[in-house]
């Protein structure tokens, strides 16, 4: 990664800090292209003007050579070093050879160019002079007198420091305008920058601004490359409205729900420190017991309802089988005791869902300690798919079921029987909860003489083996 790209990236840099490197590295780059540029274009256009005055002065000379009574008459102008000496630091020299290469006029020992680069026409070329680095032109004439015929070579040639200067003046003219432009585009993009991130600070204050009680959804007017932010923000207020929702819920069910167990039971026990009947101590021990049994039960379902509302919002869901799933909540529940003899009831092939395999399991296990609490025994946890391409787990026993009443109040919380001191209310809620949190629903049957069965229906992934579930699940 390069140095810029480490800058632009590291921890703790705002927005606007990158964007201003980043503008800043670019338009250092434009500028050191333009500068390229320019020197080029200086250099040439200076070697263009100058080599134009050469031209000129060599014509001028060329125009000026006559033939007298059969000698060659050279008359330079004035005029024509007049145009080279506008450049007043720089050295002209110049060299005029006859027919015969016999030098008439100037300095005998100016290089000619290269045979290789001899042409017919003007010849423009460089070389070194005098000690110092010159360009020339080299321009034939062509006499054809009697006494003189052929070829009258007009060399004229001039230092390069005029031409330096004017390309160095170009240059540093055109580094001015890329220098002034540069920074109007810098500071004009840094405003621009500034307006365009003005929604983020917007959101920001609209943040702060609120109360820390207030998680409702942001109603501010944003730019549309801002609303996928203010959507992400608005969701997770959401979810921790649910969280925080559902904690207040958890906190005051559990208040309410254990003081009046707990009242009962102290009760109780007050009274059967005080009874010396032996036969109505033995029934408030059987009444203290079942108080207990039942607070144990409301305490482990509270608490497995508040561990599987987090993990709706917060578990990744995975492929699992549901008969794995069925395996492990039979082992739980008999490990927790009172669920001896229950039955398991699998396919021989994988029931595959998409699921979070412990919130399918604490549903499994609710519905089999419902069925054992509530039903009647043999009590079979099956797992079966449906024809509608829906995968079934649900706990069948040999009961009349539930009223119409009560499949209307199914998976309420607290819908306890009042029947029953060891109700908590909360088993079949856990199930609707799980149902839910994996886009199923809650499923009931009553079959005269067979008895009643209640599950979960899901929808069905795709399968791929798993092997033996008991085995997996050991």
């Amino acid at each position: 990664m390069s140095l810029a790209a480490r800058l632009a990236t590291g921890p703790g840099r705002s927005i606007a800090w990158r964007l201003t490197l980043l503008l800043t590295l670019l338009l250092t780059i434009a500028a050191a292209g333009t500068v390229v540029a320019a020197l080029s274009y200086g250099q040439t256009a200076a070697t263009r003007a100058f080599d134009r005055l050469l031209t000129g002065a060599a014509l001028q000379i060329a125009e000026r050579i006559s033939v007298v009574e059969g000698e060659t008459v050279i008359d330079i102008p004035l005029s024509a070093f007049g145009l080279l000496s506008l450049a007043s630091e720089d050295r002209i020299f110049y060299r005029i050879i006859g027919p015969e290469g016999q030098t008439l006029t100037g300095d005998e020992t100016f290089p000619l160019p290269d045979a290789s680069a001899v042409g017919e026409g003007p010849l423009l070329y460089d070389t070194a002079f005098s000690g110092e680095a010159v360009r020339a032109i080299k321009m034939q004439r062509f006499l054809a007198e009697r006494a003189v015929r052929g070829p009258i070579t007009v060399i004229v040639a001039q230092t390069l420091r005029a031409r330096s200067e004017l390309a160095s003046e170009i240059v540093a003219r055109a580094v001015i305008g890329v220098v002034v432009a540069g920074g109007v585009t810098l500071a004009l993009a840094l405003l621009a920058m500034h307006l365009a991130l003005s929604p983020l600070r917007r959101i920001e204050r609209a943040i702060l601004a609120r109360d820390p009680k207030d998680l409702t959804p942001f109603s501010t007017t944003t730019p549309r490359e801002v609303e996928a932010l203010v959507a992400a923000i608005n969701r997770f207020m959401a979810r921790l409205d649910r969280r925080v929702g559902a904690m207040q819920d958890f906190v005051a069910d559990a208040a309410h729900q254990m003081r009046t167990p707990i009242t009962a039971l102290r009760a109780q026990t007050e009274l059967a420190m005080e009874e010396d009947d032996p036969r109505k101590l033995k029934t408030l021990q059987r009444r203290i017991r079942d108080r207990a049994i039942g607070v144990s039960r409301l305490t482990d379902q509270l608490l497995s309802h508040a561990l599987v509302t987090h993990r709706a919002d917060s578990a990744t869901l995975e492929q699992i089988d549901l008969r794995r799933v069925a395996v492990e909540a039979e082992r739980e529940a008999r490990r927790t005791g009172g669920a001896e003899g229950i039955e398991l009831d699998l396919p021989a092939d994988p029931v595959m869902v998409q699921g979070d395999a412990f919130s399918l399991r604490e549903a499994a296990r609710n519905l089999v300690t419902n069925a054992l609490a509530h039903g009647k025994r043999p009590v079979r946890l099956r797992v079966s798919v449906t024809g509608d391409g829906k995968a079934l787990i649900a706990a069948h026993d040999q009961g009349g079921g539930m009223s119409a009443v009560q499949l209307e109040r199914i998976g309420e919380r607290f819908a306890r029987d009042a029947s029953n001191p060891q109700s908590a209310g909360l088993g079949l809620a856990i199930v609707a909860e799980v149902a839910g949190f994996h886009h199923g629903s809650i499923r009931t049957a009553t079959v005269p003489g067979e008895g009643f069965e209640v599950g979960i229906e899901l929808p069905l992934a795709e399968a791929r083996p798993t092997g033996n579930p008991e085995g997996d699940a050991v």
